[in-house]
């Protein structure tokens, strides 16, 4: 199948704020099409996030149990947190790890960017690896509860497969971590 359109942009034409939440908006945007028509966009307005892959030197993994609200269930997740206006992902990765966790890490390393939604949403998640980690106090927010705790990596990849471990930045996450672990990623 020859497809000769070759600029697939879209052009807004107008834009709507539809909801305006704690966390995110939603926009209904109406766009000029690459053929020249017009549509309509609906989306989601995220702020982006950080994920954390907090590894112990023995290779233990610190991992959260945290209940979701939506699907009305716990999770367990590795720690991530949303990026405050004008912050740097690696300020915001080290400050939602001691904020959940109460750790804190020595040695930081960028692991990948990924966009999760992008049929629906401009979210996008840092991946941190974070090594060295010494325990401290948390500083979780006032309707945050979670529970911390530590697992060897096999096990937990063997919870990704048995599906204990179904959260999808963590189960991305610990994808990334055992490329980084057997092929030097």
């Amino acid at each position: 199948m020859k497809n000769d359109i070759s600029d697939l942009t879209e052009t807004e034409l107008a834009s709507e704020t539809v909801f305006k939440g704690r966390l995110m908006h939603v926009k209904c945007d109406r766009v000029r099409l690459p053929d020249g028509r017009e549509s309509t966009r609906e989306y989601i307005v995220h702020p982006g996030a950080v994920v954390v892959i907090p590894v112990f030197d023995n290779g233990d993994l610190l991992l959260e149990r945290q209940h979701r609200y939506p699907l009305h269930r716990d999770f367990i997740e590795l720690p991530a947190g949303k990026i405050d206006p004008g912050e740097d992902d690696l300020t915001c990765a080290k400050r939602e790890l001691e904020e959940e966790t109460g750790y804190t890490a020595a040695e930081w390393r960028a692991v990948t960017t990924i966009y999760p939604c992008i049929g629906y949403s401009d979210e996008r998640l840092a991946f941190y690896l974070a090594k060295g980690l010494t325990e401290g106090e948390h500083g979780r927010d006032h309707d945050e509860f979670l529970e911390i705790f530590r697992l060897p990596f096999a096990e937990a990849m063997q919870w990704v497969k048995d599906g204990r471990i179904c959260e999808t930045k963590t189960v991305i996450g610990l994808f990334w971590l055992e490329k980084v672990l057997q092929q030097g990623w």
